[in-house]
């Protein structure tokens, strides 16, 4: 029997159909993957666009923070950047009698931590800080070794990264009414200052007319260069000074004049004999840190110093790059902070961003954090080569002579900026007289016996006048008035 009838017919699905869409749904997962890891690398500041052709800038405009061009335009940005930064990065660790090479290596990995902590959006590099020389210089002359100056430092660093927070939460206001530009211009004039006796007592005895030399040609580069090439005078001054030293050496013979410790002796004014004994490869001299009270009470008011520093140079990165970078300002100086106290506990220098570099960004109108990452990388490697290092620490003392007189006289003068860009009124005796006294206190190196055991002055001092006079006269001047 034949059964006929409609047959119905159940739909199958062919499994090959369901391949699109493991596909869309594959696709889908690696796009959202790579958005993610997009988003996370901005957030860094990782996620450089590319500049228009990635040759040079534009027509009147410039390479912003989150942009680059390329690569290898980039890394010929981040060696100007290492130049930019190497001769006074090497030239105050030497000053406050630490290793040159661990000083190298750790200013690159503060930058990378700066930059990854301010999300890309402050393009900056952080060397070697000098607003420590002087206290430094004092911890020393008071029988201090090179523990105790770093135990100092970090508990500064850790200060000034507890004050990078505050500021982050209560807004940079918080900072001005504390730190306001009289005060702040103050203390790093006489930060500055307190350091001229170095110079006479100690570098520039030690060759006269090297040091003059030296300090000609510094003058000279930083008036005539243009460019890259007057942002680099002191490198530049330093590299001749070298040679000059050298060539003294070999036309002159032996100098009879005082070391560094003070003592009259004959010697050549170049010796190299470390660097032959140093190896090519290794890693720099650590040190763990000791803390005495003593010696964090001179250095304490460096941290005013820092604050004022990297308020300004934040302030003109903010103006070059054309974008608000005043919420950001707690994150820098926290990271300032941070970094100082992480270099100092392996026995490093403090660190602060230089006004070299930010000088270098605005001649070529590159402000790529690219380039930033590549001088910091430079300084990592060059930083384990301790032949490199025995090199620097081989500076002969004249050529610091010469380098120092117009280092130490350009700090204490950057105090008097901050007032003449800030219009501070000396006509009020509440403003003018705090500062007048603190400043000649910290200048002249006066000292306040507290006990037996503890002192303090010089810049700790005028710092506490400028500070508390300041506040506390101005406090009562609307009741005089």
């Amino acid at each position: 029997m034949t059964v006929t009838g409609r047959v119905r017919e159940v739909p199958q699905r062919n499994a090959s159909l369901s391949f699109p869409d493991a596909a869309v749904r594959e696709t889908s997962a690696v796009t959202t993957g790579t958005e993610r890891t997009t988003t996370t690398a901005r957030k860094l500041g990782l996620g450089w666009k590319l500049h228009g052709d990635g040759t040079t800038p534009r027509p009147g405009e410039s390479v912003a923070p989150d942009e680059r061009l390329s690569w290898p335009r980039t890394l010929g940005f981040g060696a100007q950047h290492v130049v930019a930064m190497f001769g006074a990065t090497f030239v105050f660790p030497v000053l406050m009698g630490l290793d040159p090479n661990l000083a190298i290596m750790v200013s690159g990995v503060a930058t990378i931590l700066f930059l990854l902590i301010v999300q890309g959006r402050i393009p900056s590099y952080l060397g070697s800080s000098a607003s420590f020389v002087g206290a430094v210089t004092a911890i020393r002359a008071g029988g201090g070794d090179s523990a105790t100056v770093t135990g100092a430092i970090l508990v500064a660093g850790a200060v000034l990264a507890a004050i990078g927070v505050i500021i982050h939460v209560a807004g940079a206001r918080a900072l001005q009414r504390l730190l306001p530009p009289a005060v702040s211009g103050a203390v790093v004039m006489l930060i500055g200052f307190n350091l001229a006796p170095v110079v006479a007592e100690t570098y520039w005895p030690q060759d006269q007319w090297i040091a003059l030399i030296t300090m000609v040609i510094v003058l000279v580069c930083s008036v005539l260069l243009r460019g890259l090439w007057g942002r680099i005078a002191v490198f530049l001054g330093l590299v001749a000074g070298y040679g000059l030293s050298w060539v003294f050496d070999r036309w002159f013979g032996m100098l009879r004049s005082p070391n560094a410790s003070g003592e009259v002796v004959e010697r050549f004014r170049v010796d190299l004999s470390a660097v032959a004994q140093a190896d090519w490869l290794g890693l720099p001299t650590l040190h763990a840190p000791d803390f005495e009270a003593s010696a964090i009470a001179l250095v304490l008011p460096a941290v005013i110093a820092l604050l004022a520093e990297n308020t300004g140079h934040i302030k003109a990165v903010g103006e070059m790059t054309g974008r608000e970078v005043e919420s950001s300002l707690g994150r820098a100086i926290f990271a300032d902070g941070f970094t100082s106290t992480l270099s100092a506990s392996v026995g490093g220098p403090p660190t602060t961003t230089y006004a070299e570099n930010i000088g270098v960004m605005a001649a070529t109108r590159v402000y790529s954090t690219a380039a930033y990452w590549v001088a910091a990388l430079v300084a990592i490697v060059l930083g384990l080569c301790p032949k490199f290092g025995a090199v620097i620490a081989a500076t002969p003392g004249g050529v610091l002579g010469g380098i120092t007189v117009v280092l130490y006289g350009m700090i204490g003068l950057l105090g008097a900026r901050i007032w003449v860009q800030n219009r501070v009124d000396f006509a009020d005796p509440a403003t003018l007289l705090p500062l007048a006294a603190g400043v000649i206190v910290g200048v002249g190196g006066v000292s306040l016996q507290v006990t037996p055991q503890f002192s303090f002055g010089g810049i700790a001092l005028g710092t506490i006048i400028v500070l508390l006079g300041y506040h506390f006269l101005r406090a009562f001047a609307p009741t005089r008035r």
